[in-house]
């Protein structure tokens, strides 16, 4: 497992197939300067090594986990399971639903174990809604943030 110190996100995939999504989330998350770890668990095949992910992630110091998976995308709702962080899952395309099916088992968790999902693919967003997380509690993080939004257009901070 890679486990880096003074990770602030956790980025969890379930295959390697989902590596051109994780350097989109990566991206993001390197450009605020954010630390971030990257593992590839899977909810069916390493259940045990999973949930000990999640259950470890917090007295580890991460902030905030990102489940990426498709097909039956059991992967952040096991996460969000094991943890108190706040988890982000990302469906990724695929399948013969191209990510639906994904997208609503992320989405339907039940009450108590909230996982906040960004969309099909979308490992941009899932990046920035990391950032804004860290940035609650990282003032650095925060004025990047802020610089960020303004480049986007009529936005104040």
């Amino acid at each position: 497992m890679d486990l880096k110190e003074n990770a602030k996100v956790g980025i969890v995939a379930g295959s390697k197939s989902d590596q051109e999504t994780v350097d989109k989330i990566t991206a993001v998350l390197d450009s605020f300067g954010i630390v971030w770890e990257y593992n590839i668990l899977s909810a069916h095949r390493t259940p045990n090594a999973t949930a000990k992910y999640a259950r470890e992630a917090a007295g580890r110091g991460l902030q905030v986990l990102i489940g990426v998976a498709g097909l039956a995308a059991a992967l952040p709702g096991v996460l969000a399971g094991h943890t108190i962080l706040p988890v982000i899952g990302l469906p990724c395309a695929g399948g013969p639903l191209n990510g639906v099916d994904a997208l609503h088992s992320i989405v339907q968790m039940p009450p108590g174990i909230p996982v906040a999902t960004v969309g099909i693919g979308n490992g941009k967003n899932a990046g920035y809604l990391a950032a804004h997380i860290v940035a609650i509690a990282d003032p650095a993080v925060r004025e990047k943030l802020v610089a960020y939004r303004k480049s986007l257009g009529d936005i104040e901070g």
